[in-house]
């Protein structure tokens, strides 16, 4: 599985790419823009992420305007429901707006505020059917 972590924050990215490297190839960008840039480089390699896993809080171009680019681009390419790329926000917001934003608006499949814990996401991706197994 082709793994995309969107953080601008460094412990966050390393405890995120601890956490997902044993369940697949991750690949790591610190703002939205690269994420955008990030996920349309491996669609045209055809080499699709399968999960995402995006920060709110980033510089450049703040998470939600990159899930909004990326819902869109999947959109132009013909890619709806179930074959959408997941997507996990994970925020230190922990405030309603947020959520509604990164759901409604934005298209995530889950939402997880910080501190991020392995059995959190873990049990995100395996709803997802992205890993098997137990947890």
């Amino acid at each position: 599985m082709r793994i995309l972590i969107a953080e601008d924050d460094f412990t966050a990215r390393r405890i995120l790419k601890e956490i997902l490297s044993p369940y697949g190839d991750c690949d790591v960008v610190v703002d939205g823009e690269e994420a955008v840039q990030a996920f349309r480089l491996a669609y045209e390699d055809n080499d699709p992420y399968k999960l995402v896993c995006m920060d709110i809080m980033m510089p450049k171009m703040d998470g939600q305007e990159a899930l909004r680019r990326i819902r869109e681009m999947e959109k132009e390419m013909g890619i709806q429901g179930s074959k959408e790329v997941k997507v996990i926000i994970v925020t230190a917001l922990d405030d309603p707006k947020s959520v509604i934003e990164a759901y409604y608006k934005g298209g995530a499949t889950s939402y997880i505020i910080k501190p991020i814990e392995k059995t959190k996401i873990l049990k995100e991706i395996y709803s997802f059917g992205l890993i098997g197994g137990r947890l």
